[in-house]
């Protein structure tokens, strides 16, 4: 779905006031429904959420984490809804068989660097990748998801979009009040500046970790050159704003709803454009896995990771949970 544009807090519209009865009905579901217990796993869990629906960058946040928990030599799976699949699992993804309409975007994107679970019921999925060797496992998304307890979560924040009207939904962005989801959670994770002043509507104790997003080294490649960017994500901007950071040029752009399908026909579409304007055609990561395979060859993927302005603080949150954890062989 595209977000309404009332949702970023720059419209006048009425409907966030005529929808705030809905809003208090689905604030009081949530608050129920993370008041459930959920199972405690042997193993280090960690969430990667946010307090608003859509993106905030918390596959990249995963990804990162993955990185750095292998690193230390702890076997690290992945664990997601798989948000836009047909699947409900627990199953762990396959890149050769599954497709984004059988586990969605971003568990390809993860199951394309360590073991990638998807599951409805988050509690079966992490048993599922127990039982396969996890010894460590990160959450993509679930903050509001009670049925497994998680040792450390992480309260991601899309500095551009910050926390929208400050609504809940479908008044405004939010999944619950920013306080309720601060208060489960270890730290925030910053990224990007924060354009919209969202690190004040923090409570004061919480600490906040700051990241940029910066491109992958295909980007040098890129640099000086006439690009057209499409893609189906949260937060078009952000992706256009990357690459012309990264020194591209930007001749075109073309931005779709978040997770949209792509077809052969809307790939015709822009790779006729990309060919009129004599540009590059570039997207992200994540859209690239929901484009025709017929039609990929086409298309170059410019991919980002971040940047930490203080990385010695994410390294301290994950210092006590891998602590107890041996060391895979």
């Amino acid at each position: 779905m595209r977000a309404p544009g009332f949702w970023s807090g720059e419209s006048a519209s009425l409907a966030p006031l005529l929808l705030s009865p809905f809003s208090a009905l689905y604030a009081a579901a949530t608050a129920r429904r993370v008041a459930r217990p959920g199972w405690k796993a042997p193993v280090p869990v960690i969430c990667c959420g946010n307090a608003t629906a859509g993106g905030a960058g918390k596959t990249t946040l995963a990804l990162d984490l993955g990185q750095r928990l292998a690193r230390r030599g702890i076997a690290v799976h992945f664990l997601l809804r798989g948000y836009g699949g047909r699947l409900k699992g627990p199953l762990r993804v396959d890149p050769a068989t599954h497709d984004s309409t059988d586990v969605g975007d971003e568990a390809l994107l993860l199951a394309a660097e360590r073991p990638t679970w998807i599951s409805a019921d988050r509690a079966a999925g992490a048993r599922a990748a127990i039982a396969a060797g996890a010894q460590a496992i990160v959450m993509d998304d679930g903050l509001q998801n009670p049925t497994l307890e998680k040792d450390l979560s992480l309260l991601v924040i899309d500095g551009n979009f910050g926390f929208g009207n400050g609504r809940i939904i479908p008044a405004g962005p939010l999944r619950e009040p920013v306080e309720a989801a601060a208060a489960r959670c270890r730290a925030a994770v910053l990224v990007g500046e924060d354009e919209t002043g969202a690190v004040a509507k923090l409570p004061p104790r919480l600490p906040v970790l700051r990241a940029n997003l910066a491109p992958g080294p295909e980007a040098a490649l890129l640099a000086g050159q006439p690009v057209f960017a499409f893609c189906g994500i949260a937060n078009p901007r952000k992706f256009f704003a990357t690459l012309q950071q990264a020194g591209m040029v930007l001749a075109g752009r073309e931005a779709y709803a978040d997770h949209y399908p792509f077809d052969e026909g809307d790939l015709r579409a822009l790779l006729a454009e990309a060919d009129r304007l004599r540009a590059v055609p570039v997207t992200t990561r994540k859209d690239f896995v929901r484009i025709p395979p017929a039609f990929r060859a086409r298309v170059t993927v410019v991919t980002v990771r971040l940047e930490w302005e203080e990385p010695a603080a994410i390294e301290a949150l994950l210092d006590p949970l891998a602590a107890g954890v041996p060391v895979a062989a």
